[in-house]
């Protein structure tokens, strides 16, 4: 089926604003119907969410969360590890440096979930789903001026958070459709080891 009578033409294309992160501009286009219309929406380098995954001896896995307050909503948000992508940086180096950075664990192995538009209307950003598993834990590397807590909760308390509204971050919703569909058996994983995905980047 085609799109055609959906599809929006960039005709004019003008920069709004540069800051450290985001990068705004406005667009011209020509829509469908052959009027005009004016998109403003915000260039964003990409970023990662990381599902780590932590096995106990006897009973169900538990999940590494974390708590950090978000200046644009003014609130402690709960959420899974993420972060942007630095420059010439792959998802997956990314995923593991912000892991190891913003809690401390290192895993041994790797599966890539999928991705999310969080932001349609109004940002090209995209983020990589990541599940990571025996995990080991080490120091934690914060960057300066970034403060969280970071916790272990089960699969059924994030759920309930979900619910009841104590998690709205979107990125998370959507982590836990994945969790609670992997934990299922529903979605499968390409499980790989950290040296797999290691020779897979540097090749």
């Amino acid at each position: 089926m085609s799109d055609r009578h959906l599809v929006e033409v960039q005709k004019s294309h003008r920069e709004l604003f540069r800051g450290q992160l985001l990068h705004a501009f406005s667009d011209t286009v020509a829509l469908p119907d052959g009027n005009s219309a004016v998109r403003e929406y915000v260039v964003h380098p990409g970023a990662v969410m990381v599902i780590a995954l932590l096995q106990n001896d006897d009973g169900p896995c538990s999940i590494v969360m974390e708590r950090q307050f978000r200046y644009p909503v003014g609130r402690v948000m709960i959420e899974f590890p993420a972060g942007k992508l630095d420059p010439g940086e792959s998802r997956w180096e990314c995923a593991q440096r912000e892991l190891r950075e913003e809690t401390g664990f290192v895993a041994d192995e790797w599966a890539h979930a999928g991705i999310i538009h969080p932001l349609i209307a109004y940002s090209t950003e995209v983020i990589d789903i990541w599940f990571a598993r025996h995990l080991t834990l080490g120091p934690r590397q914060l960057d300066g001026g970034e403060f969280l807590d970071v916790f272990v909760a089960s699969p059924v308390e994030l759920l309930e958070w979900c619910y009841s509204g104590a998690v709205t971050d979107g990125k998370t919703l959507s982590g836990a459709l994945w969790l609670h569909n992997v934990l299922c058996g529903t979605w499968q994983l390409d499980w790989k080891s950290t040296e797999v995905m290691r020779g897979a980047v540097s090749s």
